[in-house]
């Protein structure tokens, strides 16, 4: 739909929002990819290449007008590029997070294969502090053994308790059916604008 790297350059709030956020290269491109099975987001080996918001309306087989939006927010963490994204944060992102009307859900993606980041502690104190409905989509958990996978998602409870957990592949689909019901769940508890 658009890119913005101004709040002065989103669009007008309507449809409802969910918002994907998350260190650099854990997968929120990848993620919005496997939602909607098809390459609607760009994804990049290379850390930071998100740099604005990018909006996508999002239509259901069989429906002409699209339902909601998902938003891919720039990565933060990567050390190279950490200042201007903080900086870019402050200017366009903090604003998008705090005064959007029309924002439903935001996915905070935490790579289950590293331990717990305090980047990713403070994204989820300033979603609960911000009261945004969030959720923590742990990525890339088909990289982890049964128990591997047991042993982390148990270790990122403990950490980000009481935030809901839902572990997610964008290779195998894991994960997928629950965020589209918490998607759908959200959505239909908001308000039209």
């Amino acid at each position: 739909m658009t890119s913005a790297s101004d709040a002065a350059h989103f669009p007008a709030p309507s449809l409802p929002e969910i918002a994907f956020l998350g260190r650099s290269n854990v997968g929120k491109s990848s993620v919005i990819n496997s939602l909607v099975g098809a390459k609607l987001a760009r994804t990049s080996n290379t850390p930071g290449r998100t740099r604005s918001i990018n909006f996508f309306e999002i239509r259901r087989a069989g429906h002409p007008k699209p339902e909601l939006l998902f938003t891919d927010l720039p990565g933060y963490g990567f050390a190279k590029i950490s200042r201007e994204i903080s900086q870019d944060w402050a200017r366009f992102v903090d604003p998008y997070l705090t005064e959007r009307p029309s924002l439903a859900l935001c996915f905070a993606l935490i790579d289950s294969n590293i331990p717990p980041q305090s980047s990713d502690r403070q994204l989820l104190e300033f979603l609960a502090a911000t009261k945004r409905n969030h959720i923590i989509v742990a990525t890339k958990c088909d990289r982890l053994s049964g128990s591997e996978l047991q042993k982390a998602l148990r270790t990122l409870g403990q950490e980000y308790a009481p935030t809901p957990i839902v572990p997610f592949s964008a290779k195998t689909g894991t994960g997928k059916d629950d965020l589209w019901a918490r998607i759908l769940h959200s959505i239909s508890n908001f308000p039209v604008l």
